[in-house]
């Protein structure tokens, strides 16, 4: 699997449009698929982790810049 399957710029959406965006985007992928997700809110900080505990994704790099956070998330196995 490629580093990374697919690149998710929310930059310039607020809570809860890019938990939103992700979790949609996660929707069409394959068990293990892995999404950059590059964020301007603060608050995505909190929210993205979040979502994926929640959700039994993994959020397997972070990096953090004035203003900005990239997530490197990791799909888990879909429930059957």
């Amino acid at each position: 699997m490629a580093s990374n399957d697919l690149t998710l710029d929310t930059s310039g959406y607020r809570c809860p449009l890019p938990v939103i965006r992700l979790e949609a985007a996660l929707r069409g992928l394959a068990d293990g698929a892995q999404v950059t997700v590059i964020a301007d809110d603060p608050v995505a900080a909190v929210d993205i982790p979040h979502f994926c505990r929640k959700a039994g994704h993994a959020v397997t790099r972070l990096e953090s810049a004035p203003g900005i956070c990239v997530f490197l998330v990791t799909r888990a196995a879909k429930s059957v």
